[in-house]
């Protein structure tokens, strides 16, 4: 199985969709969270809402996601 690809696509309502995903840009490997929108063909296209971070910096957004969620609940 590929590394590379959509993890997970979250329905935000209106067309939109949080996308999930690991893709590479200049050689170098990224996790990305961004909001996709839906064209007038019915596409998905990214917007600029959105973060692209290192691996190695997975941990500590799952972390802070975690705080969020206990924080939250």
């Amino acid at each position: 199985m590929s590394k590379i690809g959509i993890i997970k696509d979250i329905d935000k309502g209106r067309g939109e969709v949080v996308r999930v995903e690991i893709s590479e840009y200049k050689g170098a490997t990224l996790f990305n969270v961004r909001i996709w929108y839906t064209d007038p063909t019915g596409e998905y296209k990214p917007t600029q809402k959105g973060i692209s971070i290192s691996p190695d910096l997975v941990p500590m957004l799952r972390e802070a996601l975690e705080e969020a969620e206990r924080r939250l609940a």
